[in-house]
């Protein structure tokens, strides 16, 4: 099982970039994105069921943050919009073998078995 994580790079605020994640090996129950900025912890980003049910955002992202996923080319994607300087954060995807249908657990990064390498997402003032 690989997830390979890509589209990072250097954008202005106000700009927008979509983040890839190839998913090869198996299906999953659930997919997500995290992010850990410098000097912090990994937070919660964005979720959503394999199946494609309701996705689940952090309050910081609603409304500019999408999280989908194309079934033909089995990837993972996050677009990202009207983005902000404290959106600068190397990203990652994630995926986990259960659907989980609480946030409580499904915004924790252990429950997600597999995670791609992470790109690094940077927003020039």
């Amino acid at each position: 099982v690989q997830l390979q994580a890509s589209g990072g790079g250097l954008v202005q605020a106000g700009g927008s970039l979509r983040l890839s994640c190839t998913a090869s090996g198996r299906t999953f129950g659930r997919y997500g994105w995290f992010r850990q900025a410098p000097g912090k912890e990994r937070e919660f980003v964005a979720s959503n069921t394999w199946r494609g049910g309701s996705a689940y955002y952090t309050d910081s992202v609603k409304g500019r943050f999408t999280i989908f996923r194309d079934n033909t080319k089995n990837t993972l994607y996050l677009q990202m919009n009207s983005l902000k300087p404290e959106d600068t954060a190397v990203y990652f995807c994630a995926a986990s073998g259960g659907a989980y249908t609480l946030p409580y657990y499904y915004t924790q990064s252990s429950i997600y078995d597999y995670w791609g390498q992470g790109t690094l997402v940077t927003v020039s003032s």
